[in-house]
């Protein structure tokens, strides 16, 4: 089955005449009576907390808060009023009082009772609600990916220090002991020099099939949920999950479970933020519907030394080195780390990586590390700072923005996507092979090879293509515009 054309767009709706990019950080939406000076919480205050999109893992931030001592959740915000029953009852089972729900996310801000902000709405919602929670005066949890394009992910770690907020990004990964330990032997040079840090999502995903534009249920409120995003059509296909395989509100699963992959993929390799360069093929592949991302991608990022690949497969696959489905595979000099096991390469019995002592945050679980941050007011308790959110974030975009840029190639062609680079070019072939395994047939099918982007880390812009460096950003639908900088 070919690959068809990666943009399919819904039809845009002309209420408003222009969109408007934001310039000043005074563009922001100005929260009514913010508590930026607010007392600081004490040991033994209590910890109030609004969680933000509560169709799905919103529950599970619901879970969490409420079994940690001295925290509630007072407050449910949605766009879509149909998610406020079960989920009132969920923290009334929980022991809490019932919350109060807010649709608009700025009367949840503009509430002096709530001192927690918790974000698991939509990817296109994440960085807006961050930097109007920091704005409010309001301690942030912001899941994964903390932003929807690279320049608001800056601009959430600007607004978390000039606000002085506490701001943990969702990748629970920073709170588990032994990648703590792994990133230590990384550092030390223990197996040698880290050559490839992979990360895997292979996950399955279906095709969501195609559904006609129509009016929204009377209980949601479109334009709260479309916010910074363009206006056009409600869809079924948006509201409440598949919005992910869009690009005006997701990234694809490589911004979605690929967060939590890159991110401990770019850790392993030491004082690693953005790479030099970034190339990206794939294609949706497998099936044709409404989808506008990729569900097969292989991605490689230089970073000198070691080179880190990534991989995407939606179609049903076998693992890789018998790793689990999302997983992380580090590849050393002296061997290879999967499944927490090291694997010498000149033979041997895979076996335990040595103990290495290694500091966490304070508080145990992810959550709790939060909290415990949220009352130390120091950012430096935090296994998962929102800066370090924002540079593994940041690699998801970069790797979608050569994808979007890039050519159908088509399989029969003898182009290398890779050129000499021997690990990357290894896993495309993989990937054909995949591919072919679910019925895919190459000689009529083409992939997009992607443009390759030359980075500079420091100014965290791209610097040998002006159209892939506009879109480290994008255009705001007033007034749900994040600022270009804060401070």
């Amino acid at each position: 089955m070919g690959v068809r054309t990666k943009e399919w767009i819904m039809t845009p709706i002309p209420r408003r005449s222009f969109l408007q990019r934001s310039l000043t950080a005074g563009a922001v939406f100005a929260i009514s009576g913010t508590q930026a000076g607010r007392t600081v919480l004490g040991a033994n205050d209590l910890i109030r907390v609004a969680v933000s999109g509560i169709h799905g893992r919103g529950g599970d931030h619901i879970n969490e808060f409420m079994r940690i001592d001295g925290v509630q959740v007072v407050c449910l915000v949605d766009p879509d009023a149909r998610t406020f029953e079960n989920r009132i009852k969920q923290v009334e089972k929980l022991g809490g009082k019932t919350p109060k729900t807010y649709q608009d996310i700025r009367r949840a801000l503009e509430d002096k009772d709530i001192d927690v902000l918790s974000i698991a709405s939509t990817n296109h919602w994440h960085s807006l609600s961050t930097i109007w929670g920091c704005q409010a005066g309001k301690d942030v949890y912001v899941e994964k990916p903390c932003s929807h394009n690279v320049r608001e992910g800056r601009v959430c770690v600007q607004a978390a220090r000039y606000y002085n907020r506490i701001v943990q990004h969702g990748t629970q990964g920073r709170s588990s002991r032994g990648w703590w330990q792994l990133a230590e032997h990384a550092k030390k040079g223990t197996f040698g020099q880290l050559v490839i840090s992979r990360g895997l999502v292979y996950k399955r995903r279906d095709s969501i099939g195609f559904k006609p534009n129509t009016d929204p249920p009377a209980e949601l409120d479109y334009d709260l949920w479309l916010g910074p995003a363009p206006d056009q059509f409600y869809n079924a296909n948006l509201v409440h999950y598949n919005w992910h395989w869009f690009w005006d509100f997701g990234n694809g699963d490589i911004g979605n479970q690929g967060v939590h992959q890159m991110d401990i993929a770019r850790w392993m390799i030491p004082g690693a933020t953005l790479p030099k360069s970034v190339i990206c093929v794939g294609g949706r592949f497998g099936y044709i519907d409404q989808g506008q991302t990729a569900n097969t991608q292989v991605v490689l990022m230089d970073y000198g030394t070691t080179q880190l690949i990534f991989e995407v497969r939606g179609l049903p696959t076998d693992t890789y080195m018998g790793a689990d489905g999302s997983d992380d595979v580090m590849h050393f000099e002296a061997g290879t780390v999967v499944n927490g096991k090291f694997i010498p390469k000149e033979g041997g019995q895979p076996h335990d990586l040595p103990e290495v002592d290694v500091q966490l945050g304070p508080g145990g679980g992810h959550f709790q590390n939060f909290i415990a941050a949220v009352r130390s007011r120091k950012s430096s308790d935090l296994n998962a700072d929102i800066l370090e959110g924002h540079y593994s974030a940041a690699l998801c975009h970069l790797a979608n923005i050569s994808y979007r840029l890039g050519q159908p190639v088509p399989f029969s062609s003898s182009i290398q996507p890779f050129g000499d680079n021997a690990g990357a070019q290894e896993a495309f072939e993989r990937m054909k092979q995949h591919l072919v395994m679910n019925g895919v047939k190459l000689e009529d099918t083409a992939y997009f090879l992607g443009r390759k982007l030359e980075i500079d880390p420091a100014t965290e812009t791209i610097t040998n293509d002006i159209q892939a460096n506009d879109m480290l950003t994008r255009y705001y639908r007033p007034p749900f515009v994040v600022p270009e900088t804060i401070g």
